[in-house]
């Protein structure tokens, strides 16, 4: 996957939980999680790349905080707009 996306988890037309994938090889998997903040969990693969963020608070975790988070992995942030899905519930 060259792109990064967003998938979310709901439960009663609410935002459970969501994943953003990070770009990575086909197939790579994580290999361990480590906690970032407060509902925000970033996966590696088995090389020490991060290939994803997992957030387990979707109601909680503000922009700001995905944004830093990206930045402090290398990573270009997200606009309001690529984090849409969910707020739209």
């Amino acid at each position: 996957m060259k792109r990064r996306y967003l998938e979310v988890t709901f439960r009663r037309g609410k935002p459970f939980a969501a994943y953003l994938y990070l770009p990575r090889d086909p197939g790579v998997k994580s290999a361990r999680t480590e906690k970032l903040a407060e509902g925000l969990l970033v996966d590696y693969a088995v090389d020490g790349k991060p290939i994803g963020l997992e957030i387990v608070d979707p109601g909680h975790v503000e922009l700001a905080l995905i944004n830093e988070a990206l930045g402090s992995l290398g990573f270009e942030p997200v606009d309001s707009d690529d984090l849409a899905p969910l707020v739209a519930a």
